[in-house]
């Protein structure tokens, strides 16, 4: 059960990363992250389509790795 229940919370994490690591940020492009991103919008982007999927997918994956922890705690 123990080996079930790490193997799950190590496939999650990695999902969350990859899900966290695809959405596309507010400011694009090596700049965007030293922080001489050239967005002067405000910073509020209406997510749609794949952007959207990948943003509800990694809230989701992230509850369940918490919920999985915790089980682990309480099992192990």
């Amino acid at each position: 059960m123990k080996t079930a229940i790490t193997t799950l919370e190590v496939v999650l994490a990695v999902l969350v990363v990859i899900t966290v690591l695809l959405q596309t940020p507010k400011s694009s492009g090596l700049g965007g992250t030293i922080g001489g991103g050239t967005d002067m919008g405000g910073g509020y982007r209406t997510r749609r389509g794949l952007e959207k999927g990948l943003f509800r997918a990694s809230i989701w994956l992230t509850v369940a790795f918490a919920l999985v922890a915790i089980v682990q705690i309480r099992v192990g």
